[in-house]
C-alpha cells in the first residue's frame, strides 16, 4: 500500500506524465548491502520533501525511477532510512547512482552529470567542515577560543567554495545547490545580513533570472537577494561611546524583550543569578556549534546560579522561534535586528559578544577570544 501510494503522489505530481507523453528523467543503479531496505525517491522542493516513489530493494540492489522531468533545474534526493544522496535534473535523462548501504551519503558514485559530480564535492566538503567543527566544539577550548576557530574555519571555508563552485559559474545547479548548505542545521552563507554573502546570493539570482525568469526557484532567490541587499544597505548605526569602566560602577542597563512564546522578560528580574549575556544571530553559520558549547557551561553550573540570557537579533522571527525553542535558557529576540537599541548600549561590535554579569546586577566583564569563560564564571559564583 506505501509503494502506491508513492506512486499516486508521483502521479499527481508529474501531471500523468505517461499520458501527455511529457519528457521524463531515469534515475537508476545499485545499492549494494541494502536487502529489504526501502529506497526512496524525492523532491526537495522550496517549502517541504515531496515523495515520488519508493522501492524495496532486493539482494542484488538494483533500482530504476523515473519521473517527469522539470522546466527548470531542479533538485532531488536518494534516501534509505535518515541517509541520502543529492542530485539535480536539468536537461539530463539518465542520472546513475551506484553506493553502498554504509557508506551510502559520502562514497556514492553517480554518472550522468557534471553538475552532480560537483554536488557530491560539495557534500563531502560540508562534511569535512562538520568533522572539524564538531572537534572543536568537543575539545573543552575555552568557548571564546573555540569560537574563533570555528569561525575561521567557517571563512576559511565558504571563500573556498565561493571561488571554486559559486563565482566560477553561477549559471550552474552546483551553484544554487552550495548557496543552502547548511551547517548544525544553520546556513553556512547568510542571505540576509551578510553583505559578502548576498552577493553570492545575487550572482547565482541574475544567471537564473536570465535563464529560468518563470521558475519558482528564480523567484524566490530573487526575493532573498532584494530583502538582503535592503538589510545591509541600511545605515548602520553608530555603537554609543559608553566606556566599560563607567558600565561596570553601575548597575546593569535592562533589556526587555518577549521570549518565543510571547512572554516579557527582563535582564534585570534575574538579580541573585551569576548571568551570562549572550547577543547572537542563530542564522549565523557558527551558531549552532556556538550553543553546543554554551549548553555545557549551562548544564555544568546552572544549579549553582548561571542563567544565560540569549538576545537574537535575527531578522527572520519563524527561523529564530524554531531554533531556539528547544534551548533550556532565556531566549529573546530584537525585533530590530542588528540595529538593536541594546546593541549600541552595550557597544557591541561584532556577534556574537558575551557579557558575564555578577549576582548584584553588575556588569563584570567582556568576554573575548582569550577569555576563559569557565574559570571566569566559577569565579564569581
Amino acid at each position: 500500500m506505501k509503494r502506491n501510494a508513492y506512486i499516486a503522489a508521483a502521479l499527481l505530481l508529474s501531471g500523468l506524465s505517461a499520458c501527455n507523453n511529457e519528457p521524463a528523467f531515469t534515475v537508476e543503479g545499485e545499492i549494494t548491502d541494502a536487502a529489504e531496505k526501502m529506497l526512496y525517491l524525492e523532491q526537495t522542493g522550496l517549502e517541504s520533501i515531496v515523495p515520488l516513489d519508493s522501492v524495496k530493494l532486493s539482494k542484488g540492489g538494483s533500482f530504476s525511477f523515473s519521473a517527469s522531468r522539470p522546466e527548470a533545474p531542479d533538485y532531488y534526493r536518494l534516501r534509505i532510512d535518515n541517509k541520502i544522496i543529492n542530485f539535480a535534473v536539468d536537461s539530463t535523462e539518465t542520472v546513475t547512482v551506484k553506493a553502498n548501504y554504509g557508506t551510502f551519503s559520502t562514497g556514492y558514485q553517480i554518472e550522468g552529470s557534471e553538475n552532480n559530480t560537483k554536488i557530491k564535492e560539495l557534500v563531502l566538503l560540508q562534511a569535512g567542515l562538520q568533522a572539524d567543527v564538531n572537534r572543536v566544539a568537543q575539545s573543552g577550548l575555552p568557548i571564546g577560543i573555540a569560537q574563533d576557530s570555528i569561525q575561521r574555519m567557517v571563512n576559511t571555508y565558504k571563500n573556498e567554495v565561493k571561488r571554486n563552485y559559486i563565482f566560477a559559474e553561477p549559471n550552474k545547479t552546483y551553484a544554487y545547490f552550495a548557496l543552502f548548505q547548511q551547517l548544525n542545521g544553520y546556513m553556512i552563507f547568510d542571505p540576509l545580513t551578510n553583505r559578502e554573502d548576498v552577493k553570492c546570493f545575487a550572482a547565482v539570482a541574475t544567471s537564473m533570472n536570465n535563464l529560468y525568469p518563470h521558475a519558482d526557484r528564480s523567484r524566490n532567490l530573487y526575493n532573498m537577494v532584494i530583502k538582503g541587499m535592503k538589510n545591509t544597505r541600511a545605515p548602520q548605526a553608530k555603537p554609543l561611546d559608553i566606556p566599560m569602566d563607567k558600565i561596570e560602577e553601575t548597575s546593569i542597563i535592562d533589556i526587555p524583550l518577549r521570549d518565543v512564546d510571547g512572554k516579557l522578560h527582563h535582564l534585570t528580574d534575574l538579580k541573585g543569578k551569576v548571568v551570562l549575556i549572550d547577543f547572537t544571530v542563530y542564522g549565523a553559520s557558527e551558531s549552532g556549534a556556538r550553543n553546543l558549547l554554551l549548553r555545557e557551561l549551562y548544564n555544568k553550573y546552572h544549579e549553582q546560579g548561571l542563567e544565560i540570557y540569549q538576545v537574537s537579533l535575527d531578522t527572520d522571527e519563524h527561523f529564530w522561534k524554531t531554533a531556539a525553542d528547544n534551548l533550556p535558557w532565556i531566549c529573546v529576540r530584537d525585533p530590530e535586528g542588528p540595529y538593536s537599541t541594546f546593541v549600541r548600549l552595550y557597544g557591541v561590535a561584532q556577534l556574537p559578544s558575551s557579557f558575564l554579569v555578577n549576582r548584584n546586577n553588575e556588569l563584570s566583564l567582556r568576554v573575548d577570544a582569550k577569555t576563559d569563560l569557565d574559570a571566569e564564571i566559577k569565579k564569581i559564583l
